[in-house]
């Protein structure tokens, strides 16, 4: 059985910023592949919680066959309230560092501490 189209998406956003976090110096691209990556992460959820022709538990009953389980939807919606406090935090403190160091790139940032 293959994989649908929806994994394919998920593993090539997750590669995305793992190469992207493997391979750059600079810190803004860095937390830009960070947000890939979580992005990835949270389309698995969305992705693994789908079952075609589940209903949304909205009226009528909430729990039984052919009702979509709502737990994984709002701890995705949780979890992208936390991806973008996170993401706040990580910019900050890359400007901190810019403002400090005069730079946002790892290496030059290293020989500046030395």
């Amino acid at each position: 059985m293959g994989l649908s189209l929806a994994y394919w998406v998920v593993l090539l956003l997750f590669g995305m910023g793992l190469y992207c976090i493997l391979t750059e110096s600079n810190l803004i691209k860095i937390a830009v592949g960070i947000n890939v990556m979580e992005a990835g992460l949270l389309l698995f959820l969305v992705r693994l919680s789908y079952s075609p022709g589940d209903l949304a538990p909205l009226m009528g009953p909430t729990t039984g066959p052919g009702i979509a389980d709502p737990i994984p939807h709002a701890l995705t919606l949780t979890a992208i309230v936390i991806a973008a406090s996170t993401t706040a935090l990580m910019l900050s403190l890359i400007i901190q560092i810019y403002r400090h160091y005069g730079t946002v790139d790892i290496e030059e940032i290293r020989s500046k501490m030395q």
